[in-house]
């Protein structure tokens, strides 16, 4: 690995930077826009949002205006939580591509297995007949990869019930003291790749003493320690800001490399980040 534009191969063979750019809690408007279009000037060519976000239609106006040509750019956006249909996800879908002004998304995501809104009506089925739409419109060439996010294991088996195509990607919370390894050892005996969102956690990673201390050893800040230790587990990590020398600085990863003691230090560092990634409920 030696660059942004690195990829790791997915199952049907589609190629995927190993890190992208998250605009998660980014508002639409000129600081989405200013945030991707820094992104992309430090070299980011995967750009990671959502419905749920609310910025999709800024995200894309960014892409546009960078100049960059859109084959040149890995996008991905994911499922609002009220279209979890096949008719609500198909129609969710093609409401991206018009916001985002693309022709198709490189990678598309169900953000979440069942959430509140389905949940008291058969959400098994709401999720199975939701990736049929997902793969419908993988097969019409809309999507070039299609996955999932916030997936834990009983949610992969259920779509495996019906499915025609593997998720190719499974979107988690992974950071140092953070780390569902039962979920991520199932994806990877599933050739599942795994992207890790708030891979910097919340503000408790940065005080962290021990985060610290192998950050000043190797010269370097605790994100890109933290980042530098998703690269190295074979995680593709979704770092996210709005600040443009933090933007450039997450992107300084590949000329350094954490020792196998300062990784297994870093694996064995648990609770520092303090909550559950759920918006509806503490069982997903």
């Amino acid at each position: 690995m030696d660059s942004l534009i690195d990829t790791y191969e997915l199952s049907n063979k589609v190629r995927i930077p190993v890190i992208g750019f998250g605009t998660w809690q980014t508002p639409a408007g000129e600081v989405a826009k200013i945030a991707v279009k820094s992104a992309l000037t430090s070299g980011y060519r995967h750009i990671d949002t959502a419905e749920m976000y609310g910025n999709e239609q800024s995200v894309g106006a960014a892409i546009k205006e960078s100049g960059i040509a859109r084959q040149r750019i890995f996008l991905t956006s994911k499922l609002n939580n009220h279209a979890h249909s096949y008719q609500a996800a198909t129609a969710a879908i093609d409401q991206s591509l018009k916001d985002l002004q693309v022709s198709y998304l490189d990678l598309f995501l169900i953000h979440w297995p069942n959430p509140k809104s389905a949940r008291d009506n058969d959400w098994q089925k709401h999720l199975q007949d939701t990736w049929r739409a997902l793969e419908d419109a993988y097969q019409a060439g809309k999507i070039k990869a299609i996955g999932v996010s916030n997936f834990r294991i009983r949610h992969l088996k259920i779509l495996a019930e019906t499915q025609q195509i593997q998720p190719m990607v499974n979107q988690i919370r992974v950071c140092p003291g953070d780390v569902d390894q039962e979920t991520i050892n199932y994806c990877r005996q599933n050739n599942i790749l795994i992207e890790a969102y708030s891979p910097l956690g919340t503000g408790k990673i940065f005080s962290n003493s021990t985060l610290k201390a192998i950050a000043a050893k190797n010269q370097r800040t605790v994100a890109q320690v933290c980042l530098r230790w998703s690269l190295q587990h074979h995680f593709l990590p979704l770092p996210k800001s709005i600040h443009e020398n933090r933007i450039e600085e997450n992107t300084q990863l590949f000329d350094f490399e954490l020792s196998p003691a300062d990784m297994q230090t870093i694996d064995q560092l648990d609770g520092i980040v303090g909550y559950a990634p759920n918006p509806d409920s503490v069982d997903f």
